[in-house]
């Protein structure tokens, strides 16, 4: 009998990578995938626990499908990934309706664990963690589009008090060189011009002798892949040898997301980050050097337990002193079971929201300064969509990962085309088509 599946994707690019995974393993059972909820056989929410706001979305969610279950009686619902695998008792208590709950690590056994559920009722669990799965031999199910995802290594070792991913995700572990290789390889003879190589920490990546910058190189190889990023690599273990791969081919993009977190030795040592400011400094001196006009993304936590006022100042002061293409900002989030939510000395809501305001106007000035540099350059744009206010004008980003809006000509989506900036307005540039069309 022919069965549909729809798949609902919450937090991270990893979610995102591991929803293809499941995807694909799903249309290898005889599934076929569905824009339409209310007509899905099964339903299937990945979860994301790092923040508790999309703790309470996946429970929105789920509160939608159990009406959609009450219609459809046969529909099977599934809740995967970290929220499955942090929360499964509360899922299993407080959702009975919920027929599937399978951690990171249990896609393979889905098909089985379908199968079971049409020939019983009771729910089924599977949320144990590994110490080896790493879904080698397995290839997402990607819809067509300008990025492919490629999951490179699956959990975390560095334990930093405020995240609950070790303990969603497990240990680290790598895939091999040959199977990314062979799908990335894969990804540029299905026509993605780009990929993204994916983990919680890139550069902690190893595998039988091969390091991060060994692996990067052997992707770049590839032939067909025009562009290449990552994320996302850890402060304290970035090294020049990455830089120098980066420098050394083209194709990889000339854009580092470097995870600030906080400006504070106290508060990064408290956040157990394992790098101090001094470090973080000189280590983005050395990106500026080694990449010239390199773009460098951050990540950036307002109210951590315990941060002052004068701590939250030194993190405008690194900020200050890099001056970050763009960052993703956020007000911390307390999530039972990490070592930070025991602390007891929490900031205030009204102060967190204060600082996030202040860090975000804050940023908002660097990046159109660091926009500003880019006016009267030439940059080689990747057409990725057409802009949200015209359809005369396409939106694409620079190697940089700076988005920039121009004037159609006879640029297709997936060119790569030479763009003149004339202007920076907003988080965004705007540009005009030197030509026609550049070769593919």
């Amino acid at each position: 009998m022919h069965k549909s599946y729809f798949i609902e994707t919450f937090g991270c690019q990893m979610n995102v990578a591991d929803s293809e995974l499941v995807a694909g393993l799903l249309e290898k059972e005889g599934f076929s995938a569905t824009e339409k909820i209310e007509q899905a056989d099964a339903v299937f929410v990945n979860t994301c626990a790092i923040r508790e706001h999309a703790e309470e979305k996946v429970h929105s969610q789920l509160g939608r499908y159990y009406k959609l279950k009450q219609e459809k009686p046969s529909m099977i619902i599934g809740v995967l990934g970290c929220m499955a695998q942090h929360l499964q008792d509360d899922i299993l208590e407080s959702r009975p309706y919920v027929d599937l709950v399978l951690g990171p690590d249990s896609y393979r056994r889905l098909p089985g664990l379908i199968r079971s559920r049409m020939e019983s009722s009771n729910s089924k669990v599977d949320t144990q963690l590994s110490r080896f799965e790493v879904y080698d031999g397995m290839f997402p199910s990607r819809n067509e589009g300008i990025n492919a995802w490629i999951s490179i290594m699956r959990g975390c070792d560095k334990f930093c008090t405020f995240c609950i991913v070790p303990f969603t995700r497990g240990r680290e572990r790598s895939r091999s060189v040959d199977s990314i290789v062979s799908e990335a390889r894969n990804a540029a003879e299905q026509g993605f011009p780009e990929i993204t190589l994916l983990g919680q920490n890139v550069n902690s990546f190893s595998n039988d002798g091969d390091n991060f910058a060994a692996l990067l190189e052997a992707v770049a190889r590839v032939d067909g892949i025009r562009r290449i990023r990552y994320t996302s690599p850890h402060p304290q273990d970035m090294t020049e040898d990455v830089l120098n791969v980066m420098a050394t081919y083209d194709n990889i993009c000339n854009y580092v997301h470097l995870p600030l977190q906080a400006g504070s030795n106290r508060i990064l040592k408290r956040m157990n980050r394992t790098y101090s400011r001094e470090h973080f400094l000189k280590l983005a001196d050395t990106i500026r050097n080694t990449l010239p006009n390199v773009g460098i993304s951050t990540d950036i936590i307002v109210g951590f337990p315990g941060e002052t006022d004068s701590e939250f100042n030194k993190t405008m002061e690194v900020m200050n002193a890099i001056k970050f293409d763009s960052a993703f900002t956020f007000k911390y989030s307390s999530r039972p079971g990490t070592k930070a939510a025991e602390f007891t000395d929490h900031v205030p809501a009204e102060v967190m929201q204060d600082r996030l305001e202040k860090i975000m106007a804050l940023q908002k000035q660097h990046t159109f300064e660091r926009n500003l540099e880019q006016v009267g350059k030439v940059e080689q744009v990747l057409v990725e969509k057409p802009s949200k206010r015209s359809s005369e004008k396409w939106a694409g980003r620079t190697d940089a990962n700076k988005w920039v809006i121009f004037n159609c000509g006879n640029a297709k989506i997936k060119d790569m085309v030479p763009v003149e900036i004339i202007e920076a307005r907003g988080i965004s540039l705007h540009g005009k088509l030197l030509k026609a069309k550049a070769a593919a």
